[in-house]
């Protein structure tokens, strides 16, 4: 008898080119969808502080918050006191008013500077603005609708927000109050002037977007020109490498550390005759050379500085496997190795941090093993006799 062979039976291109659509598709989706939620918590969230000035202007600013609000408290206190409106006899809103006068100081009890430094601070603006929001869209409520002027409140808050939210944050929260006004208070009598409140509130909510738009523009630019300044005042321009007063800041805080740390001062031997027969020009590209061949000796927690002239200091931390003499040593090498064609070398003193230490009297060890390898001719490593 015969046998026949079946053969197995082969998929469907067309069912593999579908399953295939539906992944991609997914994983667009996917993507599509963080950085939409990437790109709303960049316009929603921003850290208000990242410094002890900054904090400081944060808290002022919720302080000027729980002003505002007390004051917003006691005119709606004396609005349903002093009027025969729907609010003069409801309870909820004498409620509500007491709940603001007394509650609202309790935020000057938290520990705002703190919470200015990550996403609390953020939060509390937020949360802060909604509950606004919900008193405000009861009360009006309560008090007649379109006819309550205590949605009036809402510019108030508006402008407080176009000083503390991100752009993004003061335009979502002015459309949320925009629509609580009129599709909450207003209703069922939208009149003309309901739509006419609507839109001017909108119009309100764009200006405050801009205006918190260009305060924070302005902010980014005054820290960034901060951190410019601070980098140009601690680099030194020609190498781009860490200049005297960035370095001794540096080894002052070292020396609060308990981690075993040494100095090493690096002077280069025959620089001077490089400036003499080949210019000042041919000087410069030396020791540009010189300051990167020491940074990519020592690791990124390490520092590199150009004392002055041809003068570069090192200060590392020593471990087992990386002691202060092959530190020195590793130097030593990435020295003569950059100034090998123009004739280049370098005295290297090293010093070890010690407990109690000064940082005068920790240069002078340092200077002293350097002064000792260059008279003993250069190119060599000494290190503070003990």
């Amino acid at each position: 008898m015969r046998r026949v062979k079946i053969a197995p039976a082969r998929p469907d291109p067309t069912d593999v080119d579908a399953t295939g659509s539906d992944r991609r598709a997914a994983g667009a989706q996917q993507r599509a969808g963080r950085r939409l939620a990437a790109a709303l918590r960049a316009g929603l969230y921003r850290q208000l502080a990242e410094d002890d000035d900054r904090a400081a202007y944060w808290v002022r600013h919720a302080r000027i918050g729980v002003w505002l609000s007390e004051v917003a408290g006691l005119a709606a206190l004396g609005y349903v006191l002093l009027t025969g409106t729907p609010a003069h006899r409801s309870p909820v809103i004498y409620g509500m008013v007491v709940t603001v006068l007394v509650a609202t100081p309790t935020v000057l009890l938290l520990p705002l500077a703190q919470m200015m430094r990550d996403s609390r601070g953020a939060l509390l603006f937020y949360g802060w603005s909604a509950a606004v929001g919900v008193f405000i869209a009861v009360a009006g409520r309560i008090d007649g609708g379109s006819a309550s002027p205590l949605y009036a409140i809402f510019f108030l808050t508006l402008g407080f927000m176009a000083l503390a939210y991100p752009p993004g944050g003061v335009l979502v929260m002015g459309m949320l109050m925009t629509g609580v006004y009129a599709l909450v208070i207003a209703p069922p009598h939208v009149t003309l002037s309901v739509l006419f409140i609507t839109v001017v509130m909108g119009a309100f909510t764009m200006v405050c977007a801009m205006a918190s738009a260009n305060s924070w523009a302005a902010h980014d630019r005054r820290l960034q020109l901060m951190r410019t300044m601070e980098t140009l005042a601690a680099t030194d321009p020609l190498t781009g490498c860490c200049n005297r007063r960035a370095f001794l800041g540096r080894l002052e805080a070292a020396l609060d550390e308990t981690a075993p740390t040494v100095v090493c001062l690096v002077d280069l031997d025959g620089f001077k005759s490089v400036n003499d027969r080949r210019g000042h020009g041919a000087g410069d590209v030396v020791l540009q050379q010189v300051a990167r061949s020491l940074a990519a000796a020592v690791r990124e927690t390490d520092t590199v500085a150009r004392l002055g002239g041809d003068e570069f200091a090192v200060l590392a931390e020593v471990t087992a496997a990386l002691p202060a003499d092959d530190l020195a040593e590793r130097l030593r090498s990435a020295v003569a190795v950059a100034g090998a064609d123009v004739g280049v070398t370098a005295s290297v003193g090293v010093a070890e941090v010690r407990p109690g230490d000064d940082i005068l009297d920790l240069l002078h060890r340092a200077d002293a093993a350097m002064y000792r390898a260059k008279t003993a001719g250069g190119d060599r490593v000494t290190a503070v006799l003990a």
